[in-house]
């Protein structure tokens, strides 16, 4: 990882060059920074989770020039089934920027007007930033909802993501939440986020397995095992994370107690637009956030974070004010 000089972009067609005021440090970059996430290649500009100002505009887009915006990094090409469909993180086509277009930790970027959505009067531009990481979670539980109507849920691990989880659930009316996590300080941040008991061990929920929904938003082998080891029969488990790529799972339980797996991938354009009510309105809060970080810390900051879970539960980068 390296602060570096890059060429200016370039504005094009129906386009716009939005300055990055906050760029938040997702969990997959970690993995791309170890080596573990193929679809990052260096040299590689990453940063996905961003909001800011709109400098430049292609002559279409003049309307945005000025305005405070988060960025929707997922393009598709908007022609396909799925993409009419409303499903563009599933278009063949698809692409994010900052995992296969230069992205937001850089003071300029480039990015297609379609993908820019307006930030609310007094809306805290870093809310801007989490509004991607949320539109995950929110994507989740549509899909969870349409499996089971879920009383209980359970959320593996309390970093981002599944603080997240957790407050997508709560929002749509499951009273019963609970967390599992290892770290001391992040089930703190479960319990003040609302979560009924944050365990550090899954193993009292293993022996009730009475979870009508488990949402791994780890996706690691212990935690996809245990997804299915604390779900109820006829139950669902949403897969959000992506930690490891290759997982044996106990099939035999999956067919006998007729288990719905679940895959989840980003978002719709609905989900994105209703993550970002959540944060504008208040529903959804992370509570005291971190002050930005100059990007010729984001080295520093990848290397602290690749260490291991820290209690801050997002890290954000920007460039310096000229």
């Amino acid at each position: 990882m390296a602060v570096e000089e890059i060429d200016e972009p370039r504005v094009g067609h129906d386009a716009v060059i939005v300055r990055a005021e906050a760029a938040g440090i997702c969990g997959s970059e970690i993995e791309g920074y170890l080596g573990r996430m193929s679809n990052r290649v260096p040299p590689l500009v990453m940063g996905h989770e961003f909001a800011g100002t709109v400098m430049t505009t292609a002559p279409s887009a003049g309307a945005w020039s000025g305005r405070r915006v988060a960025v929707n990094p997922l393009l598709s090409c908007r022609t396909c089934a799925r993409c009419r469909a409303g499903d563009r993180n599933l278009c063949a086509q698809r692409r994010l920027i900052g995992v296969h277009l230069q992205g937001g930790f850089a003071e300029r970027v480039r990015v297609p007007t379609a993908n820019v959505v307006a930030l609310p009067d007094g809306v805290d531009v870093r809310i801007g930033a989490l509004v991607e990481p949320l539109a995950n979670a929110v994507h989740a539980l549509g899909l969870a909802r349409r499996l089971v109507a879920p009383e209980t849920a359970v959320v593996l691990g309390a970093g981002t993501i599944g603080i997240f989880a957790l407050h997508a659930a709560r929002a749509v009316g499951v009273a019963d939440v609970r967390v599992v996590e290892p770290h001391s300080e992040r089930r703190a941040s479960a319990l003040a986020a609302g979560a009924r008991v944050a365990h550090a061990d899954p193993a009292e929920l293993v022996r009730e397995r009475s979870a009508d929904l488990v949402i791994d938003a780890v996706g690691a082998t212990a935690t996809r095992r245990a997804a299915l080891d604390i779900v109820r029969a006829g139950g669902a488990v949403v897969l959000l994370g992506l930690h490891e790529d290759e997982t044996a799972l106990p099939f035999h339980r999956v067919v006998r107690d007729q288990i719905v797996l679940q895959g989840s991938f980003a978002y719709t354009d609905a989900d994105f637009a209703a993550a970002l009510e959540l944060l504008a309105s208040g529903r959804v809060a992370l509570g005291a956030l971190a002050a930005t970080r100059p990007l010729e810390s984001g080295p520093e900051a990848f290397a602290t974070l690749a260490a291991g879970p820290t209690a801050q539960l997002k890290t954000f980068l920007a460039p310096t004010r000229s």
